[in-house]
């Protein structure tokens, strides 16, 4: 059999193992942690329970898609569960906005608001679905490594205005500056500002509307152990605590990779799950290189670095939503600081995840467990994250503990944070990005680093530097553009059944 090799264990990359399983591949798949995921590995301290990065499932059917592949059931594996509401939006003034449900539903948060946003909602609805049936139904797994492809959608891009921003599209239909921050929050969902990134990515806000937010019982590490448990059953090999360092090449062919360890894996087929920007400055050397993935590199804009701090309580908070974005005093000029300046400013909007909302066993009986997400400047802004972390985490608490959570500083039991540091280290992201390059209209499609790699033959990029872009949605539409860059080899994959668990630890 042909052999694959997929580098990098997060999502992009098992659905990418996956796939290339099902084209008749014998599947190696090598990460440099020493768990499973990528960013959706899981934290376990004292009972407590943590994903350590993405929570929120918006296009279940992607992970339907990769069991269905050999004949599984994926509700045999993981269980997805509705959220209500989606979100909750926490002002500085102390009102709220509930999201989710039916349009009904939300047109009566909106009543209660901005009554006079109410048609404009509906009109904003229907252009996002406008940009949904071609930016995610259409184009979402093709791939555009040829300049052609671009030129072809240029109609389409001119005729949903793309050159407009989320915001100046969401500025088009509403009016209340409150209703106007829920609705241009999505790309920041997936490393882009609402003021540069084009409306583009608005189809978010219709994902989120036809399917829903979902959230998988036991937490996103409880998708990944799913999926492990498939990848054994279909005979993929995972290695782990393997940092693949460089290639091994003939021509345009990569034949081998090698780790730091000194392992060598052999490879008819190479599918990168790493960051793109990495893997072109530091593992592909020059001179495999084409001239379009050496400006991209050197040119890049990146997302906006995370700082995340997880923490258990010993009591529990039942008003506070599965999950609440808290939004701080300053919105534009935030975001201005972060994105653009890469200054990290006094205040802060943050993501509140309260998992214990809807799934009790992350946290010890009558106990809670958080997850708070702060955008921040990545690497470039120069802040020293190993000096300031602790006190940035207790600027968090103490905004918590006057507002949502209140008394919170005294029941702290479980605390640590993960910054922009740790995703350079952990993940090999560029700068300690969140979410690699950001999402602009210049750094979409054939502007963003080609799923078809390029300079080399035989590799395909997956992951959230590549098109589609970041977000569960998106790597996992990047692994499924294999579909139209890989012939199969067999009609049908043998599959194995080693005795597995799906019980957590089976790592």
């Amino acid at each position: 059999m042909k052999q694959a090799v997929v580098v990098g264990a997060g999502f992009g990359g098992i659905a990418a193992a996956l796939r290339m399983r099902a084209k008749g591949y014998d599947v190696t798949l090598l990460d440099k942690q020493g768990q499973l995921g990528g960013r959706a590995r899981t934290f376990e301290k004292e009972g407590y329970l943590f994903d350590a990065g993405p929570t929120v499932v918006t296009a279940p059917f992607l992970f339907d898609e990769l069991f269905t592949l050999f004949d599984k059931s994926r509700e045999d594996y993981i269980k997805f569960v509705p959220v209500e509401p989606w979100y909750r939006f926490e002002y500085p003034d102390g009102d709220h906005f509930n999201y989710g449900g039916t349009v009904e539903d939300t047109l009566a948060e909106i009543e209660r608001i901005a009554p006079e946003d109410k048609d404009g909602y509906l009109r904003l609805l229907t252009a996002s679905k406008d940009i949904f049936d071609v930016g995610f139904t259409e184009l979402a797994d093709k791939p555009f490594h040829e300049f052609s492809s671009m030129l072809s959608q240029i109609p389409n891009l001119m005729r949903l205005k793309s050159y407009k921003s989320v915001w100046q599209l969401i500025c088009d239909h509403l009016k209340n500056d409150k209703i106007r921050q829920a609705f241009s929050i999505q790309p920041l969902l997936v490393g882009g500002n609402p003021f540069d990134t084009t409306c583009i990515y608005n189809l978010i806000h219709f994902l989120e509307r036809e399917w829903g937010i979902h959230f998988a019982l036991g937490g996103t590490g409880a998708i990944v152990q799913g999926l492990e448990v498939l990848m054994r059953e279909q005979g993929i090999r995972i290695e782990l605590n393997q940092d693949v360092t460089e290639f091994v090449y003939q021509n345009k062919q990569v034949t081998a990779v090698k780790c730091a360890n000194g392992s060598e894996f052999s490879c008819d087929m190479l599918v990168s799950n790493m960051d793109p920007s990495y893997l072109y400055k530091k593992v592909i050397p020059k001179n495999k290189q084409a001239l379009s993935a050496k400006i991209k590199t050197a040119t890049a804009k990146h997302s906006m670095g995370l700082f995340v701090l997880y923490f258990g309580t010993d009591n529990t908070y039942p008003d506070v939503a599965h999950h609440t974005i808290w939004l701080g005093k300053r919105y534009r000029e935030l975001l201005d600081d972060i994105f653009d300046k890469k200054v990290l400013a006094d205040d802060f909007s943050l993501y509140v995840h309260r998992p214990t909302a809807t799934d009790a066993s992350f946290a010890p009986k009558g106990c809670d467990s958080f997850y708070v997400l702060a955008p921040v400047p990545n690497l470039q802004g120069g802040q020293d994250w190993d000096e300031i972390g602790e006190q940035y985490a207790q600027r968090i608490l103490d905004a918590l503990d006057k507002t949502m959570l209140p008394g919170v500083k005294e029941h702290v039991t479980v605390q640590f944070h993960k910054a922009p540091n740790d995703f350079e280290t952990d993940y090999h992201s560029m700068h300690g990005s969140g979410f690699s390059i950001a999402p602009s209209l210049t750094q979409s499609a054939w502007f963003r680093y080609h799923n078809k790699a390029e300079g080399l033959n035989n590799v395909i990029l997956t992951g959230a530097g590549t098109h589609p872009g970041a977000g569960m949605p998106g790597v996992l539409c990047s692994a499924k553009v294999i579909e139209h860059l890989v012939e199969p080899i067999t009609e049908k994959v043998p599959s194995t059944t080693p005795e597995l668990s799906l019980s957590h630890g089976i790592r």
